[in-house]
């Protein structure tokens, strides 16, 4: 494994052939049935060229976001507005749940927030003033409706509704635990987990009965969680993924990001901090913190890619922390070019901030569709490698015969960045440079982000002038684990206590991998449904 601490060292190398491969990891447990003819496929080590490419599975993806708003005569409405601006978190399926003081009102669709939630009809359908939603990114097999949040559930104090971004870290153990003492799971997914612990607490307040749910999970949770009676939002002890507190028109609000808030032109209030319990009911607002204080360490990948530019995370600016990553890139791994480029649209603020202290000028050299979505999956290879060009096309005027920077947030497994250095070759590139705004991912996530395998990491796998020949550029570096430190205002990583949640790159899990250390390695197959939707 590479010295994350060396990343930044640039990399000089040949043009290489087309090196790809695909990975299928995540974290919904049970595989459904229509996946099963890819899953010997999927799990083997297969040689990089002959697998197909699949551009979309070459980013990190999120696992969702989260909104709920307390007192609002048109609740759902104001949680769909909230879940159009968190659309970026998770793009396969949306819910939302409401009361109406009488009944709870229940919509989940697959696909985007707009193609079900846009329309007057099934607002109508979600009356109260109470309400949560959820957007989701399904990281394996097929997302099915089974799985789409909220979840609901009847416990024996009344209706319970959640909605859950991250991943518990002990949530297979757990199931596995509640399965054999007799529970009924219905869904796929780790939130469910949360309800059965519920369900099952000793206490008799409802609130204590969730913090003692919480208290027996590991890993990262932001919830967004609904009652008869209560909004209420949680975070880890770490505080690993984030969550905030909003007001519009005295209504209080909690969803994943700042620019939920703006859409509605609701006002931010505060963060919840990490460990703590946020209650709004009718009595007012309560804040427990049923969990010894710790150091909190949010996850440095929203800064780096999830977050929107707009959104402000733990008082820090997204943009200006991504322009700033690109400014420390500069200062670390120069280029001789005459261009500095983007990879639209994740690359474009560093790239900015890497053209400003460079000193070179900022260009579109590579225009984006924003009309499409995933790649399509054509049965000819010969197709297939036009993929690239549905959601990237090359400027040519701003590339032809000069030297150029690209510039991208990061690398997981580098078959994009071959088709891109492709493109800008074919285009008429004289050189092309690749610089990465964040330095190399050496280890899986098991958090709520959508990583490969670690053998399917292209860094954890070769040295950067290997990365540099199989992505065919002309020289390659990565930001260093102190330089995305000093853009986030720090003097340097605290290796005793360090200030985010880095393990990506370091390897520096914060919390116990209870799933991942149990003795059985893979979970029993509970079934083979598959749901029409």
């Amino acid at each position: 494994m590479m010295d994350p601490e060396r990343a930044g060292s640039v990399t000089d190398c040949d043009r290489a052939g087309d090196h790809r491969h695909r990975d299928g990891s995540g974290h919904d447990w049970i595989i459904e049935h229509q996946d099963f003819e890819h899953q010997d496929f999927e799990h083997q080590n297969l040689d990089l060229q002959n697998l197909d490419l699949d551009l979309n599975g070459d980013r990190l993806r999120e696992e969702c976001g989260v909104f709920g708003i307390y007192g609002h005569p048109d609740a759902a409405a104001i949680t769909a507005l909230g879940l159009h601006a968190l659309q970026h978190r998770g793009q396969e399926a949306a819910g939302i749940v409401s009361y109406d003081g009488r009944r709870f009102h229940s919509e989940r669709r697959l696909g985007l927030v707009g193609d079900t939630f846009s329309r007057r009809e099934i607002i109508d359908r979600l009356p109260g003033s109470i309400a949560i939603g959820h957007v989701r990114y399904s990281t394996t097999g097929g997302t099915v409706l089974r799985n789409v949040q909220p979840l609901f559930s009847e416990l024996n104090a009344g209706g319970f509704a959640v909605g859950h971004n991250g991943n518990l870290t002990n949530g297979l153990t757990l199931r596995r635990q509640l399965v054999r003492d007799g529970a009924i799971m219905q869904s796929t997914t780790d939130t469910e987990v949360i309800l059965h612990l519920l369900a099952r607490s000793g206490h008799r307040r409802f609130i204590d009965r969730f913090i003692d749910a919480l208290r027996q999970l590991e890993g990262s949770y932001s919830l967004a969680a609904l009652t008869n009676k209560k909004l209420i939002g949680a975070r880890d002890p770490l505080g690993i993924r984030p969550l905030v507190i909003g007001e519009l028109g005295g209504c209080p609000i909690v969803t994943s990001e700042t620019c939920a808030l703006d859409i509605i032109g609701a006002r931010y209030v505060r963060d919840v901090e990490n460990g703590e319990v946020v209650v709004f009911c009718e009595e007012g607002t309560q804040s427990l913190r049923p969990f010894p204080p710790m150091r909190a360490r949010p996850c440095i990948f929203e800064y780096i890619y999830f977050a929107r530019p707009d959104s402000v995370v733990a008082g820090r600016s997204v943009y200006q922390i991504r322009r700033r990553l690109g400014m420390e890139l500069a200062g670390e791994a120069p280029a001789t070019a005459e261009v500095v480029v983007p990879v639209p649209d994740s690359g474009v603020p560093a790239a900015i901030g890497y053209a400003q202290a460079a000193g070179i000028p900022y260009e579109m050299g590579i225009i984006r569709n924003h009309y499409v979505g995933r790649t399509f999956i054509e049965p000819t290879q010969s197709i297939r490698e036009l993929g690239v060009r549905l959601k990237h096309n090359a400027n040519r005027s701003v590339v032809a015969g000069k030297r150029i920077v690209l510039i991208d947030d990061s690398l997981v497994r580098g078959t994009t960045s071959v088709k891109i250095v492709r493109m800008m070759r074919e285009a008429g590139a004289a050189e092309v440079h690749f610089r990465i705004a964040s330095p190399p991912i050496t280890h899986p996530d098991f958090y709520g982000i959508d990583t490969p395998e670690r053998d399917k990491l292209l860094a954890a796998n070769h040295t950067v002038p290997e990365m540099c020949e199989i992505i065919g550029a002309d020289s390659l570096a990565f930001l260093s684990v102190s330089g995305i430190y000093r853009a986030m205002g720090e003097k340097g990583r605290d290796p005793v206590r360090p200030q985010f949640t880095d393990h990506c790159f370091t390897g520096d899990y914060p919390t116990g991998l209870t799933d991942q250390t149990a003795h059985e390695t893979s979970p029993r197959q509970l079934s083979l449904l598959a749901e029409a939707s």
